[in-house]
């Protein structure tokens, strides 16, 4: 049987969510998105649990984005319901009634910087690489984007989303995108500290706060995952994606 892609352990209230793909920086493909979109359901549903924190496994990477392997296998076809499975894993962050903090334990981007931004609180070492590459792939930027909207400046987004550049945890504290930073050995301490003192807080304000906050951006979150659908149908159907990503995995094996 193989290793499962998320860990999960439970200690005093305090969910650990751990994406568990080290020999790939923990990147998304169909068994992680799957795993974790149901770890996030099981943890909204454990009255035990009052609060999350997402991590990820190895020490190099929390999550390093979409992974590529399973990305440029895709066919325009499969676009909808590859995306589809990706929007659910970012709801079922969303959708936590309880506090969720991201420990940026190594390297953010992509995907993994979306779920932390899905997230209620980041927590990052100064050194550490975070951003949206997307671009850099031959895919569109679309619900990075709106999510960098809620945090930092319109500057700011479309210099990372139209480049595809990586900044430090420093910029990204500076540009309002993290919520605290800490020493590399300290983050997930630190993110486990500050997820230990939001579960002490009142449960019910705590849920009703996060609703709110839900119904404030989902109007144009859902907005972004259609646009999302329509954006990488293009690029896809283009051929520009395949080719951008074929190139990149042939520069990786040495190819």
């Amino acid at each position: 049987m193989s290793e499962s892609c998320v860990l999960v352990t439970v200690d005093d209230g305090v969910a650990l969510v751990t994406l568990n793909r080290p020999a790939r920086m923990n990147a998304v493909d169909a068994g992680l998105r799957r795993e974790l979109t149901e770890a996030m359901g099981r943890a909204a549903r454990d009255v035990a649990v009052r609060a999350v924190v997402l991590a990820g496994a190895g020490g190099r990477a929390f999550c390093a984005g979409q992974d590529l392997d399973e990305t440029a296998r895709i066919e325009w076809r499969q676009v909808a319901p590859w995306l589809a499975a990706q929007h659910a894993m970012y709801q079922s962050v969303r959708d936590l009634d309880k506090p969720c903090v991201a420990a940026f334990n190594g390297v953010a981007a992509g995907a993994g910087f979306q779920i932390g931004l899905c997230a209620d609180w980041r927590v990052v070492a100064p050194s550490t690489r975070v951003g949206q590459p997307e671009v850099k792939a031959g895919l569109a930027s679309i619900v990075g984007s709106y999510l960098m909207t809620h945090f930092t400046s319109l500057t700011h987004n479309i210099g990372l989303s139209l480049t595809g550049e990586l900044v430090t945890g420093q910029r990204a504290y500076e540009m309002g995108l993290v919520s605290e930073l800490a020493d590399a050995d300290e983050v997930l301490p630190a993110a486990l500290r500050r997820a230990r003192a939001m579960a002490q807080l009142p449960a019910t304000a705590m849920r009703v706060s996060k609703r709110r906050f839900r119904a404030l951006t989902q109007p144009g979150f859902d907005a972004a995952l259609e646009a999302a659908v329509r954006a990488q149908l293009e690029c896809f159907a283009s051929g520009e994606a395949h080719e951008t990503m074929r190139r990149f995995l042939e520069r990786g094996r040495g190819g």
